[in-house]
């Protein structure tokens, strides 16, 4: 129903642009009918069909902090051997970079 009132709107927008004198009245309504037409779609369509990007990036982000939480867990009991073995490739890496300079 607001999309027909934004259509209507526009329409009056149009007729008053077109007019040369009531030129001032009909951009501001013109714009107006836009916004409308803007919060008809948001009420019709859901999130994730207006912005699949940003709907996959947050289901990615969830997904993401469920692994590393599992991983954190999971990776809890080897305790220090972990921090050594990272230490030991950061350090191999640190070297190779200094050979490559």
């Amino acid at each position: 129903m607001l999309w027909i009132a934004a259509a209507v709107l526009g329409l009056v927008g149009v007729l008053l642009c077109v007019t040369i004198v009531l030129l001032p009245l009909g951009v501001p309504v013109l714009w107006l009918a836009r916004k409308l037409f803007h919060a008809a779609m948001a009420m019709l369509v859901p999130r994730k069909v207006r912005h699949p990007v940003a709907a996959a990036g947050d289901a990615v982000r969830d997904r993401t902090g469920d692994a590393r939480s599992a991983t954190s867990s999971a990776l809890e009991p080897l305790g220090k051997r972990v921090a050594d073995v990272a230490g030991r490739g950061r350090s191999f890496l640190e070297h190779q970079r200094k050979r490559l300079a």
